[in-house]
């Protein structure tokens, strides 16, 4: 059964876009990623306008990451200090996202160009996650333990600040740099970012891992939306119906992995999940350079 998207312009398949939705929803139960990094190349994929892809993306990441901020709060969790600050640097980045969307859109390069940032993303992803798990894997085997150093080049910088709760005095500007990366990649890829904010939390900023996912993912709820108001304001590409279609397949799909997860062991699964990425990298990557079916499109444009 066949459903038209408004925004998109194109007629779907609902049943696909439903096994779509839950497919994704389990891989981010599974291994606690967004899942935007892989639903959007997926829309891709299957006919969305990458354009509209994006848009709709970031919106769905939205609803799925508010309801897993309420259970980091109960945890008490989440530093809002850090979250507030990495969230500033993220409007800026997202703001100038946007503004460079809608130049490339302009000019019939945004698919282009969201195909060349998908496929540079999911290759430097994947392999490192295929090398890490690697490593942790032999470390395992060896019995070894890791220690991470608690202090960093960073907290010399000026400008600094407290964050109790992740038991840091140090400088705001790594924070806003890495939030203002993270709301730019936001805006022109349509992902949450979770797989560079994370580390790069615990390893740039020395944040105690206690508090870095819901810290991640209290500031991504807000950086999200923003950006999805954002593209719904100066590049019209957010397809409502759509939305609602993702949203109901992933939360169905979520609750499934978290079920699934816990039965599973950790590094096997990532290394799964490094795999798939890398797959999606070639996908991606070979349809960049395939004869294309049409070589003539109409695209939206100014004389």
């Amino acid at each position: 059964m066949n459903i038209y998207l408004p925004i998109a312009e194109v007629s779907v398949n609902v049943f696909l876009l439903l096994g779509l939705g839950v497919s994704v929803g389990i891989l981010s139960g599974l291994f606690g990623v967004g899942g935007g990094f892989l639903m959007t190349p997926l829309l891709i994929f299957i006919g969305i306008p990458p354009a509209v892809a994006v848009g709709t993306e970031l919106n769905q990441i939205v609803a799925l990451s508010s309801s897993s901020v309420l259970a980091h709060r109960r945890r008490r969790a989440i530093d809002f200090r850090m979250g507030l600050v990495l969230l500033a640097g993220g409007l800026v980045g997202s703001a100038i996202g946007v503004q460079i969307f809608h130049i490339l859109r302009m000019r019939g390069q945004i698919g282009l160009a969201i195909s060349l940032c998908y496929v540079v993303f999911l290759a430097v992803i994947g392999t490192l996650m295929l090398f890490e798990s690697y490593l942790a894997l032999r470390r395992a085997g060896r019995g070894g333990v890791v220690r991470r150093h608690r202090h960093h080049w960073s907290h010399g910088l000026p400008f600094r600040m407290r964050f109790r709760a992740s038991h840091l005095y140090s400088s705001v500007i790594p924070p806003l740099a890495v939030g203002a990366f993270i709301g730019f990649l936001a805006a022109i890829m349509g992902i949450g970012g979770g797989l560079i904010m994370v580390p790069a939390m615990i390893y740039l900023l020395g944040m105690t891992t206690n508090v870095v996912i819901g810290t991640s993912l209290f500031q991504l709820v807000f950086l999200t939306g923003a950006a999805t108001l954002m593209h719904a304001t100066v590049n019209h590409n957010v397809d409502g119906l759509l939305v609602v279609v993702l949203l109901v397949a992933g939360v169905i799909g979520s609750q499934i992995g978290a079920r699934l997860g816990p039965r599973l062991h950790g590094e096997e699964l990532r290394i799964m999940l490094a795999l798939l990425v890398l797959l999606v990298c070639l996908k991606l990557g070979a349809d960049l350079v395939r004869t294309p079916h049409e070589l003539y499109t109409v695209v939206e444009g100014r004389w």
